[in-house]
């Protein structure tokens, strides 16, 4: 059975929860999406009880610290794992160009020769572009450009193993250029900020980001029977699920997940 395991919800400068990142997990492996801010990805995926063995494709939806300064912690534990003779195979890391410069300028700074050697050989990067399709993890994965007026970022769609489309839209609202990718999903992996009725506090809009009740009213008018949203401000962490469940019933009427870290989603 397909699971996905949530690993983080926050956003940038969350406190009280890890960065949003993801993986799903089959027969053929894990899948990592994104990996958070920092070396916390290492205790997610041990409380997750995941293993780094199993890890052989890694997509990386942007460039913001919280979602790729994570990847050089995966990438330590990986290298590591390789030379201690612990992982087989290689390790595909999937993300646009300017990422992969980015990491390879990290790797250069922060990573012994004795890791940065698997570059190239057993780690390789693949710089993906708008509808772009490649197989990750068992998966036939379909890259696209969510259209962000910020930073170039990319999400995905894939049909999972059961039959069901699952979505990825990355951590910014919802862009009608990306209609044909979404359209038809029945997984919809969405950024909530905030609550509409917070949004004088946290201003979502301003940061490129939509509330709650927007994504909600979103799913709807998509049809999505699966609503899964993350992504948010912390400060109402540990009443976030009544909370955000409470707003998202305004207008949504599919079966919504507003899952706290470590949470396990069958898909």
């Amino acid at each position: 059975m397909e699971k996905l395991h949530v690993l983080g919800t926050g956003y940038a400068l969350a406190t009280r929860c890890y960065n949003t990142c993801f993986a799903i997990a089959n027969d053929h492996g894990t899948l990592l999406v994104d990996a958070g801010g920092g070396n916390g990805i290492l205790r997610q995926m041990e409380d997750a009880n995941l293993s780094f063995a199993d890890v052989h494709d890694l997509f990386i939806t942007h460039a913001h610290p919280d979602h790729l300064n994570g990847v050089v912690w995966v990438m330590r534990k990986i290298m590591t794992m390789m030379n201690a003779g612990k992982y087989e195979g290689e390790l595909h890391i999937w993300c646009h160009e300017t990422v992969r410069k980015g990491l390879e300028m990290i790797g250069e700074l922060m990573l012994q020769k004795k890791m940065l050697k698997h570059i190239g050989s057993r780690v390789l990067f693949h710089d993906i572009t708008d509808g772009m399709q490649a197989a990750l993890c068992g998966y036939d994965v379909t890259f696209f450009d969510i259209g962000s007026t910020k930073l170039l970022q990319f999400g995905f769609t894939t049909t999972l193993m059961n039959g069901k489309k699952l979505t990825c839209l990355g951590d910014e609202p919802y862009n009608p250029i990306c209609e044909k990718y979404v359209a038809g999903s029945d997984w919809l992996l969405c950024e909530a900020f905030c609550l509409l009725a917070h949004a004088d506090i946290f201003k979502p809009y301003e940061k490129h980001h939509s509330t709650v009740a927007d994504a909600a009213k979103l799913a709807e008018e998509l049809h999505i029977p699966h609503l899964v949203l993350w992504h948010t401000e912390d400060k109402n962490y540990l009443s976030r699920k009544a909370l955000y469940t409470a707003e998202a019933r305004e207008s949504y009427h599919g079966d919504l997940y507003v899952p706290n870290d470590l949470e396990v989603i069958e898909l």
